[in-house]
């Protein structure tokens, strides 16, 4: 059976070496990020050792002292044994307290440059999906976009909406602009739960999704690429917006 484009291309771009200077702190951040976004799932076993080291292009070293900082952090658990092994454990996201207190951490000019950087990756993204993808490839990304339609918590809203940009970026069939999508998501964390919890926002954003994806479907790129740059700019002013009001 064949797999969707933009489910293995997100999966190998977690699974794809990282750069070649990483340290322990890169390898953290690329499995945390895919955890936190629930590309990972919950209770799924890495592999091995060994193995994973291989596909990080990391030493074994470098690979252990990454998966001790996971465990510390509540991303994984270990298991011996007999199938035992390294098994994800998705986290609970912060309060809102705590994420308010997050938020403050960045100023208006920050936050919106940031929606700048994402916007121009989405839209790239979304263009280069539009011209490279066949309808069966975005089968993924339109379960991720129905998904956020039905959750009902902010966390899994979040969670759902990086995921989204993410799944887009592999259905561009760009490792890098999917390893750029990823390392922005954990950027930006749980913030987006501050502005999902509200059910007309959900429901706003994911009629844009759907538009991108119906946009990305047509081959229309320019259009989709604009969507795209839409979306994350009304998200990112409704961030911006909770920050000012703090």
């Amino acid at each position: 059976m064949r797999q969707d484009q933009s489910d293995g291309g997100a999966r190998r771009a977690v699974f794809s070496p990282v750069d070649s200077r990483a340290r322990v702190d890169t390898v953290v951040r690329r499995l945390g990020d895919a955890i936190e976004l629930g590309l990972l799932a919950d209770g799924e076993q890495l592999p091995g050792e060994s193995a994973l080291a291989g596909q990080l292009g990391v030493s074994t070293v470098t690979l252990r002292e990454a998966l001790m900082a996971l465990r510390q952090q509540g991303l994984l658990i270990t298991r011996r044994g007999r199938g035992g092994g390294s098994f994800v454990s998705l986290p609970e996201l912060p309060a809102e307290d705590r994420l308010k207190a997050r938020l403050r951490g960045w100023s208006t000019e920050e936050l919106r440059d940031l929606g700048d950087h994402w916007a121009a990756l989405s839209g790239a993204a979304a263009r280069l999906a539009a011209q490279r993808t066949e309808p069966e490839d975005l089968r993924q990304l339109c379960r991720t976009a129905e998904e956020l339609r039905r959750a009902e918590d902010a966390p899994a809203r979040s969670r759902l909406y990086g995921r989204f940009h993410v799944e887009l970026a592999a259905a561009a069939q760009s490792a890098r602009l999917t390893r750029e999508q990823l390392a922005l998501q954990g950027e930006l964390g749980a913030l987006l739960c501050l502005v999902l919890a509200d059910d007309p926002c959900r429901e706003e954003v994911a009629d844009r999704q759907r538009e991108v994806i119906s946009a990305v479907q047509d081959g229309a790129h320019e259009t989709a690429g604009t969507l795209a740059e839409r979306c994350v700019r009304e998200s990112t002013a409704r961030l911006v917006a909770v920050r000012l009001a703090l």
